[in-house]
């Protein structure tokens, strides 16, 4: 039976290939050239790669990534900015900078600045990275250049602790105009047990990382909730989850509302069929997005889900994704 909680869009399994040029590869503004570009990391490599909008053009830009999972990309200052989750054993996961052509690499939260780094969330305006710190179980963020790391969010401490998959910390989003950050607890394997929070982005007032009174429960009882992203504009809050089907292995969204009107959010299935799916990028200007999964297959769609395409196959084990309209002399 079908869970009431959610809305499923119907007729969104039908796959095509992206066979053939859809857009322009370069945009032209003023005496500016700038080309659509993704950018996705691939676990069983260590490598990031990136290509165009449409699949075309795939090139190996940075390598020798240990386990890397999240990624964003900083258009103004042409840099890419991912985790490296490391060994989840160990406390020796980093982040690393590059160019956007994968040059002047550098690490910027050395190995043990965090435990095992998941997604992570640019916020340009108030010059900060935000990231989900897995076994870590925290949230936490620090300036660009990886100084004056914070825990935002702590929900265990020591190996006994960690033992608890509950507490892990995956994906994040942030809405900085409103100041909350949102984050997915995904919970064990297919548990039915993951849940996505919400919380200011500054620590109250006498509070700490560890007891906060602002943490929202936002939705509970989801498969495996991986990555999130936020559609500032239309306030809706998109997410992947790996879990079992027919709630697992899917994109949704749901409306983020405030009030009492938040008591009534219910998530709507916009793609189903993934294998296991993992990252996903919005582009809201073109009503688009883009996802990938562990299987190894890149996807867009409309924000609605409409209209899948599978871009690639067959990339490995992929992670996180980013897209941005980049110069053209980092392609």
């Amino acid at each position: 039976m079908q869970d009431s909680r959610y809305v499923q869009r119907s007729n969104l399994d039908q796959l095509e290939t992206e066979s053939e040029v859809s857009e322009p590869k370069h945009v032209t503004s003023g005496n500016k050239s700038t080309i659509r570009r993704l950018f996705v990391l691939e676990l069983s490599s260590g490598q990031i790669f990136s290509l165009n909008a449409d699949g075309s053009d795939r090139k190996v830009i940075v390598s020798g990534c240990r386990h890397p999972d999240g990624i964003v990309v900083d258009v103004e200052s042409g840099h890419i900015y991912w985790t490296n989750m490391g060994d989840p054993n160990l406390n020796d996961g980093s982040i690393e900078r590059a160019d956007l052509n994968g040059l002047n690499r550098k690490v910027i939260v050395p190995e043990g600045g965090t435990f095992t780094p998941k997604q992570i969330h640019l916020d340009k305006k108030n010059g900060k990275l935000y990231w989900c710190d897995r076994e870590g179980m925290r949230v936490m963020r620090s300036n660009l250049d990886g100084s004056k790391i914070e825990t935002l969010i702590e929900n265990g401490k020591g190996d006994a602790d960690r033992r608890d998959i509950m507490k892990w910390c995956v994906g994040i989003t942030v809405d900085a105009e409103r100041g909350q950050i949102y984050w997915t607890q995904k919970g064990p394997e297919n548990a039915q047990k993951g849940r996505i929070f919400r919380a200011g982005i500054e620590i109250p007032k006498g509070q700490s990382a560890a007891k906060r009174t602002d943490i929202e429960l936002l939705f509970d009882g989801l498969p495996e909730p991986i990555d999130l992203e936020f559609d500032v504009k239309s306030r809706m809050l998109y997410w992947t989850d790996r879990g079992d089907p027919p709630r697992g292995n899917t994109v949704n969204r749901a409306r983020i509302e405030e009030g009492e009107q938040k008591k009534f959010l219910v998530p709507e299935i916009l793609l189903t069929h993934l294998m296991e799916g993992i990252g996903i990028a919005l582009d809201p200007k073109r009503d688009r997005m883009f996802i990938t999964d562990l299987g190894g297959s890149i996807y867009s769609s409309k924000l609605d889900g409409s209209d899948k395409k599978i871009l690639l196959a067959a990339q490995g084990n992929l992670s996180g994704i980013a897209y941005s309209e980049v110069s053209s002399k980092y392609v």
